[in-house]
């Protein structure tokens, strides 16, 4: 497993990153999440990512239980705030000094550790102001609580509000965690030259689509029995805008390139976000172990430019690369 720094920081951190959005405490029983978890390590990833919000805070405590016994110091274990918790009252969501301060201790009660190494805004908050959020977030990193700071899907205009704000902070804010695929792009255009600039690395969440990209649903077929698309605790949502019949006759032009590289469908599609010089890492999801195994093989796979255009000419219209499609939803919409 190779590793790149997150950001302009000296922090590295493995390219492909274990997240367990959908899956842990909801969608994938709990001795699965460890098996699948412990495949990670095994495949040496390092790096975990989850969030107060995922199952209510159930993953974030089955991650803790999954990592336990572990030498802390080899992981780089990432949570976020900003979606609703518990009874989802009026300060269980948001950004505000209150609900920060109060989320990163459970986070940290959950997980079972003294700090997490990264701790992340999970979208912009327009109902606290900018100051509030960052000087609450200042006083997690100067206590101890957490080592960097990130956010994700902030645009670039509020990337660069943040930045300034947390560097008259002294605080480190090194990374954004955008949904980025061959699909979706959004971030090409403002997000990533922003970044770049401002020393801020991407971990891109959903890189073959929420499962999409694997190949596995089939133009006017059913979807497969267990998948994302038939999961009824969100992540039909999700997939929903993917299942098109030309997008996905598309997906299946896809996969002689993909045999041409000697990848699987999926590790293509993760090698291809991280062909990105601005992607720290690349977080995967799983079900099962194998294809955590299936996945890592991504790892240090160089696509040729001439590949990159062939997938381009293949996926055409289908990419979406509207930069207003980065957007944060307002507390009253919960």
């Amino acid at each position: 497993m190779k590793t790149r720094n997150l950001g302009a920081s000296g922090l590295k951190i493995s390219e492909i990153a274990y997240g367990n959005w959908l899956t842990h405490g909801s969608q994938v029983e709990e001795d699965a999440a460890r098996a699948c978890v412990r495949a990670a390590l095994d495949s040496g990833i390092t790096t975990f990512d989850t969030a107060d919000a995922y199952a209510n805070t159930r993953a974030e405590t089955v991650l803790g239980d999954a990592l336990a016994g572990e030498r802390r110091e080899g992981l780089e274990i990432f949570t976020k705030v900003y979606f609703p918790t518990g009874p989802g009252g009026p300060n269980d969501h948001g950004l505000s000094r209150k609900h920060i301060m109060e989320s990163i201790h459970g986070s940290l009660r959950r997980l079972q550790t003294d700090y997490v190494d990264l701790y992340q805004a999970h979208r912009f908050d327009h109902d606290t102001p900018l100051e509030e959020t960052m000087e609450a977030f200042a006083d997690v990193v100067h206590s101890g609580k957490a080592h960097y700071i990130g956010v994700s899907e902030w645009t670039a205009d509020e990337l660069r509000r943040g930045h300034e704000l947390a560097r008259e902070l002294r605080i480190p804010f090194v990374s954004n965690q955008p949904q980025y695929s061959m699909l979706w792009r959004v971030i090409e255009a403002e997000v990533i030259p922003t970044s770049e600039e401002l020393g801020i690395g991407q971990i891109v969440w959903s890189p073959i689509a929420q499962g999409v990209l694997t190949g596995k649903y089939l133009p006017g077929q059913g979807h497969p029995e267990g998948s994302r698309a038939t999961d009824d605790q969100g992540g039909a949502d999700m997939i929903r805008r993917w299942l098109d019949d030309d997008l996905l006759r598309r997906v299946q032009e896809l996969k002689p390139l993909a045999d041409e590289s000697g990848l699987t469908m999926a590790q293509l599609a993760v090698a291809w976000v991280l062909q990105n010089s601005d992607v720290s890492a690349a977080i995967i999801g799983a079900s099962r172990p194998e294809q955590v195994h299936d996945n890592v093989q991504a790892s240090d796979v160089v696509l040729e430019d001439a590949l990159m255009k062939r997938i381009d000419d293949v996926l055409g219209d289908h990419v979406v690369r509207d930069p207003s499609q980065t957007t944060s939803p307002r507390r009253s919409d919960f």
